[in-house]
């Protein structure tokens, strides 16, 4: 019998198609935006550094936007609903797309950087982030996990759907068409998805001043006392770092699963501006060789992700498909950082596809250490903590890998950064080893 206030999954089909025409529009651009800034900074150049730095200037101020931003917007869907808060970004996205769809000229990219960059500060990452907190307020315990696999999924369904139609659309028309479909994100989304009504266990904040914090309280205690929270934790509605910090002590497991995060984050985001630079200067690819292993890696993890993370959620316990998925992430870094043949990193997405296993299971995690009340707080924490991660990691790796991909490295061994990744992925596994089992499912109450 079906819990009060939960769904079953086909019932989330709506939030799944919100992310996957949101996602879409981000990565059809994708492929398309390094010879448009070119075009647009450096005019009759193939190359440009002036290009390279605004991206880099960009991703970083947008990083360190998102750090503040996920976790308040988490919290204020806490109190307002995420419905409510999904509009937000959802309609923020168009705004810059609209800009190159109406035109690419010089001018007009400069007013798409600026709106990009601010716009990114509020909305990158923060659609997964309300998706999450919208599953865990419907979905029951039992099938958290196999649900956020399957969100999961999506996001690398419309990674590979988003890479085809790029390949196939000329410049002209791919700003137009990835603005059209945030629009259809954004109306759709007001339509057809159904607010949940949050439960109120009678401190609700929404009649407090929008400053006012207050001090934790006493919930539930049982018997397993590391994965099942004791403390509700009650931000202001602009949580501060130690809001963070005391949201994350409030439980042993939420702290791991913070620490796995960064850790995971940090090698999985050093790998993006790290492989593609170490595979042109070892072998000598191209961008149809990047762009072929960029679609069997979206591929196989929407396959893994959708079909299968629920066939195996109620056979293994997910702390150990966690481990399962980065023990699969560390053989994929090793083999591409001593690759030596083209056809290896083909092989390592085979490992690096199972790898997408780890995300769906952190939040299931951390969802489960906090009360129905308080699930945004615990998905915009755990965004923030990759977000911070994914600044770290191009100021750290980005120059290792230069080095050892420069004449003056001091060895002979162009892979040094990528095994690097690896190592900072075992730190992961490692401590997700430690992670304590769940408790019995129903240890929380839906309303």
């Amino acid at each position: 019998m079906k819990a009060a206030g939960t769904m079953e999954k086909r019932e989330l089909v709506h939030l799944f198609v919100t992310v996957f025409l949101s996602s879409f529009s981000i990565f059809l651009v994708f492929p398309a935006i390094t010879d448009v800034t070119v075009a647009a900074v450096c005019p009759s150049r193939e190359s440009c550094s002036l290009a390279i730095y605004l991206t880099g200037f960009q991703q970083a101020i947008i990083g360190l936007g998102t750090v503040v931003m996920n976790p308040v917007i988490g919290n204020l869907s806490d109190l307002y609903g995420r419905k409510a808060l999904l509009t937000f970004p959802l309609t923020l996205s168009i705004i810059p797309l609209a800009i190159l769809a109406f035109s690419r000229e010089t001018n007009f990219f400069y007013a798409f950087f600026v709106l990009r960059t601010l716009t990114a500060m509020t909305c990158e990452g923060s659609v997964n982030c309300l998706a999450l907190a919208y599953i865990a307020d419907n979905i029951s315990e039992k099938e958290r996990v196999s649900t956020f696999g399957i969100l999961a999924g999506c996001t690398s369904a419309s990674f590979v759907c988003g890479t085809l139609v790029a390949r196939i659309l000329p410049t002209s028309s791919t700003f137009q068409v990835a603005a059209l479909a945030s629009m259809m994100a954004a109306v759709y989304m007001r339509i057809f998805l159904k607010e949940t009504r949050l439960p109120d266990h009678g401190d609700s904040t929404l009649s407090q001043p929008i400053l006012k914090g207050s001090e934790p309280v006493p919930d539930r205690i049982t018997e397993d006392d590391d994965y099942t929270p004791k403390t509700k934790i009650a931000f202001k509605k602009m949580p501060s770092a130690g809001d963070l910090f005391r949201l994350l002590r409030s439980s042993k497991t939420l702290s791991q699963a913070g620490i796995i995060s960064f850790f995971q984050s940090l090698a999985e985001g050093g790998m993006q501006v790290t492989v593609m630079y170490f595979l042109k200067a070892r072998f000598q690819f191209d961008k149809n060789q990047f762009a072929d292993i960029m679609l069997l890696v979206g591929i196989a993890g929407a396959i893994s992700q959708m079909i299968l993370i629920p066939m195996l959620s109620p056979k293994i316990r997910e702390e150990k498909m966690l481990s399962f998925g980065l023990l699969l992430s560390c053989i994929s870094m090793f083999l591409n950082s001593v690759a030596w043949a083209p056809w290896v990193p083909y092989a390592a997405t085979v490992f690096s596809s199972f790898g997408l296993l780890a995300q769906p299971t952190i939040h299931s995690i951390a969802s489960k250490q906090v009360g129905p009340t308080e699930q945004g707080k615990a998905q915009g924490c755990m965004a923030g903590i990759s977000s911070f991660a994914n600044i770290v990691s191009p100021l750290v790796f980005s120059p290792l890998t230069a080095l050892f991909l420069s004449k003056d490295a001091p060895l002979n061994f162009p892979g040094f950064s990528i095994m690097c990744l690896g190592l900072a992925t075992v730190i992961a596994l490692i401590q997700s080893t430690m992670i304590r089992a769940s408790p019995p499912i129903s240890s929380h109450s839906f309303a």
